[in-house]
């Protein structure tokens, strides 16, 4: 690590705390990104331009938002009447049917997708997931971090207390699917959270050409089946997380470490202990939110040491400020203000 993640201009020489004054500076860097983020993705999702988004992402947030709209479509088509074939139709025809039916199947889950994206915490939701995502390759590929089987997933499943161990192989087997799921970039309703579950039945409903009450209403039910949010990936990672509060006074504290967490868990832990939403704890993984990423982690009572640590998969080539160890956490608490 060579460079400081703030300017060490002469501006900052007269200052009374030279650090804080880096990290004000930092912090109004990344918040003038913060809020442009659900607006931007909101537009690059239904137009092709990307400058400010990689293509990856987009793409990973479109396949997720087009997923979840083929499933609600899909439930739909599952409960409708099977339409009559004539006997007179023959092969040509049937195939230019059916060559019809899809393209305007295709287009239907578009509109859908566009429809659902037109809720910023959805888009957000997605956005976040496809950076766990990233994170988690990234780790695994540059250090060698396992994402399911971590160390700490490792030593949760050999727990003696058996509701522990069990919770923690429902969380791996939940981790194995997201990675796979995020690979065909998919997004199961099931683990969508409820309201955002709720607003793409909404769009569905309000699209869907189905008129007869008695149908709407088990399509309705079939979609709402699908929705486990308790049984849910990262209702399972906090459960996981309460457990290990319950046999640790550090609690969520000592899932702020990657090499021992893995990437998803360090996100849960880091929006449970600077009282932020998961997605923008993910946000803070961004070169932006450095500042803030750092004084989350002390205002976590994090040494400055393992401060230092997780900058070191996040971000090898950024060191810490100079007497950033004279913040103490309440400073660090302070100097971040509300959570947001």
């Amino acid at each position: 690590m060579s460079e400081p993640f703030a300017p060490s201009g002469s501006e900052y020489a007269a200052s009374a705390s030279p650090v804080e004054d880096v990290m004000r500076a930092e912090l109004a860097y990344g918040d003038a990104s913060l809020g442009t983020v659900g607006p931007i993705l909101g537009h690059l999702v239904v137009s092709s331009d990307h400058s400010l988004f990689s293509d990856e992402m987009v793409a990973r947030v479109r396949g997720m938002l087009g997923n979840v709209a083929r499933q609600l479509i899909d439930i739909e088509t599952a409960h409708l009447p099977v339409p009559a074939v004539s006997e007179a139709e023959d092969d040509e025809d049937e195939a230019d049917a059916a060559s019809e039916t899809q393209d305007g199947a295709d287009e239907r889950i578009a509109m859908l997708a566009q429809a659902i994206a037109g809720d910023q915490a959805f888009l957000q939701h997605c956005h976040s997931l496809a950076i766990e995502f990233q994170l988690a390759e990234r780790l695994q590929r540059r250090s060698n971090i396992d994402p399911v089987l971590t160390p700490l997933m490792q030593s949760m499943v050999a727990d003696k207390d058996s509701k522990t161990a069990s919770a923690a192989m429902a969380t791996l087997a939940a981790q194995a699917r997201f990675m796979q799921q995020q690979r065909r970039m998919e997004l199961p309703l099931g683990e969508l959270p409820t309201s955002l579950a709720e607003h793409a039945m909404q769009c569905w409903r309000a699209q869907t050409q189905v008129t007869e009450a008695h149908i709407v209403a088990q399509i309705s039910a079939a979609q709402r089946s699908l929705m486990y949010e308790d049984r849910a990936r990262l209702s399972l990672i906090r459960q996981l997380m309460e457990a290990i509060g319950r046999g640790s006074a550090s609690g969520a504290v000592s899932c702020l470490s990657l090499p021992h967490a893995g990437a998803s868990i360090f996100l849960s832990a880091l929006a449970q202990t600077a009282g932020i939403s998961r997605e923008d704890a993910a946000i803070l993984t961004n070169d932006r939110q450095m500042a803030r990423l750092a004084l989350s982690l002390r205002g976590a009572a994090l040494k400055v040491t393992s401060i230092e640590e997780q900058f070191h998969y996040l971000h090898p080539d950024i060191e810490l400020p100079d007497h950033f160890d004279s913040i103490t956490p309440d400073r660090a608490r302070a100097l971040l203000g509300p959570a947001r």
